[in-house]
């Protein structure tokens, strides 16, 4: 369905959350013919995982935190990045902009509302962030992970369309993969991830809460845990002195395998982290993180939670003695994790970048694509998939 070549613009700010989602949405419009081209910040720009078929612009986006001083000094600096963009848009003739949220984006989706140039944007939290929020009015199209969005005023609900969040195809790959064997006698493989950010309590608890697992579980239990360097030996000295097998590591390239290996995750609720787990299957004990803006952390928690999937510990909860009662309670049976495991599954939308692909190049024709579309239920602020299949 992809029709002519086509230019296509993708805008993200700096992390890893915003740029992994465009950079597997690059990777199949390459695929396709299309020629994609990435406007971020140096940060981005230096983030690993770019596609070679995705060329970066780096453009000044001003910040607007807390202090009303800086606003000023934010302004000029978008404005800057919007005159730039729409140079880049004189050469590049984009059919169409899409921002995956973070300032960066927000000069882009700018110059391609003043050139008419049409837009659209992905949200990978359960929370619509404040740069998506800012823009929702201007664009075509919100693309969304979660079928329900908080901060999603009701008048763009008719812009809503449920696609999910694209994951690398290393992952995805795992998708049809068994869920490995747990036996009541085999290795309960944990994996232990903390993002970049606030790892440290999970360095501090998470050795102590699994040494606080009945003897059954606790003598089965090999961990891979990553943390930051200047945790790493405190945290090798726990797991010593608790007599707990683990490997330790500041960062795993092969992390894709490593998942596969796992049977439970213990970590952040950051969006790729919780859309690689439902893309694989694979059960959880989420730990938001609590600074993260507007809560989204708690709130990417919700549709795996609500399912079985994950249980989901505020950090102010998260002590040795309540891990262990969570782990505990679904790891106590091999079906019961099982159980666990397929909720997670089910809640996986394995055709994200395929459906964010179609949206995309649907951009700037009569009609957005249609088979996506979420409509407004009872509740006013929740999403539901109208196709079905979906999240199935």
């Amino acid at each position: 369905m992809s029709g002519a070549n086509k230019h296509f613009v993708l805008a993200a700010g700096g992390t890893g959350g915003h740029l992994i989602p465009a950079f597997v949405l690059a990777t199949e419009l390459d695929r396709r013919g299309h020629h994609v081209a990435l406007i971020t910040d140096e940060r981005g720009a230096n983030i690993p995982g770019k596609p070679d078929c995705l060329p970066a612009h780096i453009l000044p986006a001003g910040r607007f935190g807390k202090n009303p001083l800086n606003w000023v000094k934010g302004v000029r600096a978008v404005l800057q990045g919007r005159k730039m963009a729409l140079r880049l848009f004189e050469s590049f003739e984009p059919s169409a902009v899409i921002g995956f949220g973070g300032y960066p984006a927000l000069p882009a989706l700018l110059a391609s509302t003043s050139a008419e140039i049409p837009s659209l944007v992905h949200e990978q939290n359960a929370v619509l962030g404040r740069v998506n929020r800012l823009l929702a009015g201007r664009v075509q199209a919100i693309a969304t992970a979660y079928p329900e969005i908080n901060r999603l005023k009701a008048k763009h609900l008719d812009k809503v369309h449920l696609v999910g969040n694209p994951v690398r195809d290393g992952v995805l790959g795992l998708r049809d993969e068994p869920f490995p064997a747990f036996t009541e006698d085999g290795l309960l493989r944990v994996l232990v991830t903390g993002g970049s950010q606030g790892a440290r309590i999970l360095s501090e608890v998470v050795p102590d809460g699994l040494a606080m697992l009945q003897p059954a579980l606790r003598s089965r239990l090999q961990v891979t845990q990553q943390c930051r360097p200047e945790d790493l030996d405190a945290v090798r000295e726990r797991y010593r002195n608790h007599d707990i097998p683990a490997e330790l590591g500041t960062y795993f390239e092969d992390m894709a395998a490593r998942l596969a290996d796992a049977h439970l995750f213990i970590g952040r609720a950051g969006a790729s982290t919780v859309a690689e787990l439902t893309a694989v299957g694979r059960p959880a004990v989420l730990v938001p993180l609590p600074i993260a803006t507007d809560d989204h952390q708690t709130a990417n928690t919700r549709e795996m939670t609500k399912t079985g999937g994950a249980r989901a510990i505020k950090q102010t909860h998260f002590t040795a003695k309540e891990l262990a009662k969570q782990i505990q309670a679904m790891a106590q049976r091999p079906e019961t994790l099982a159980t666990a495991a397929h909720a997670a599954w089910n809640c996986g939308r394995p055709n994200a970048v395929k459906d964010l692909a179609d949206l995309v190049e649907s951009a700037g024709g009569a009609d957005l694509m249609d088979v996506i579309r979420s409509s407004e239920t009872d509740k006013g602020a929740k999403m539901v998939a109208a196709t079905a299949g979906i999240g199935a």
